[in-house]
């Protein structure tokens, strides 16, 4: 049987916060103070009211409930004599063995976080050689030329995909001004939605052809003085917005000042003129003409 602890006779004070009535209508003057299944004191009590408290105990002295998400620790009363029960007290409910799991709470659906201007793509610098230089500056539009030995290597700044090759040197000092000025060329629209472009290239690597896609680092060709280069050995590159894809040459020569990111992109950094083509097309779309 459970331990009942001393059983005294006193006036009947007011049942405490924890304390079960042993009557069903909660009547005054027998009730029990439970602790974690176990009966701590009774109050009240005749000898000839123990017979019954087994039964009331099984239904009276249970846990305090549990706070959400608490697992339920129960504990066993020691095995009791069959004549110390009588037969006719109520059954002892079977508790379970663990508590109900509570239910996992469903992850709220989020949507892809947005590529931003830094972080979220690789940029190089487009020539690989030791010997390098460029100026801030650039006549008459925004554009950087690069100074280095021809057939230095001429890469793509990002991944991305070719929109135009040009592998023949069309330019001419009488013939127009403008669509064939950069000799053979590349122009590539990166991931990134920029579009890039380099000439002068002494050379377009093979395979590299409208359509085909490039990682950043990968070969497009090298370093030359076709177009009007005037017989300077560089490349001329230009940033730009994606406005007619190809043909559009007076915007695909460069809109944006290329210098603050090579500066970046030579030192490993991979600042990205996202914001700036995108602020540039805000502000004047796309011009159809020069």
């Amino acid at each position: 049987m459970p331990y009942f602890g001393r059983l005294r006779a006193r006036s009947a004070p007011s049942a405490p916060r924890d304390a079960h009535p042993l009557s069903p209508t909660g009547s005054a003057g027998a009730w029990l103070v439970c602790d974690y299944g176990r009966v701590l004191r009774g109050r009240r009590m005749r000898a000839s009211m123990i017979v019954v408290l087994a039964g009331a105990l099984a239904a009276g002295c249970a846990r305090d409930a549990p706070e959400a998400g608490e697992a339920i620790a129960w504990e066993e009363p020691p095995a009791t004599t069959a004549a110390a029960v009588p037969t006719t007290a109520a059954a002892e409910p079977t508790p379970s063995a663990t508590a109900t799991p509570s239910p996992k709470p469903t992850p709220s659906k989020t949507s892809a976080a947005p590529k931003t201007a830094t972080g979220k793509w690789t940029y190089v610098f487009p020539v690989q050689a030791s010997n390098v230089s460029y100026h801030p500056t650039h006549s008459g539009y925004p554009a950087t030329d690069i100074f280095a030995d021809c057939g230095e290597p001429v890469v793509a700044v990002t991944d991305g995909k070719v929109l135009e090759v040009s592998r023949v040197d069309r330019y001419s000092k009488s013939g127009p001004q403008g669509p064939d000025n950069g000799g053979l060329s590349v122009s590539l629209l990166g991931d990134d939605g920029v579009r890039y472009y380099g000439s002068h290239l002494t050379v377009v690597q093979s395979g590299i052809e409208a359509g085909v896609r490039v990682r950043a680092g990968q070969r497009l060709g090298t370093v030359g003085k076709t177009g009007n280069a005037n017989n300077v050995c560089h490349l001329h590159f230009g940033i730009s917005p994606l406005c007619e894809r190809t043909g559009d040459w007076w915007i695909r020569r460069g809109v944006v000042w290329p210098a603050p990111f090579l500066n970046d992109w030579r030192k490993k950094k991979s600042s990205s003129p996202v914001s700036k083509v995108a602020s540039y097309k805000t502000s004047n779309g796309c011009p159809s003409k020069p």
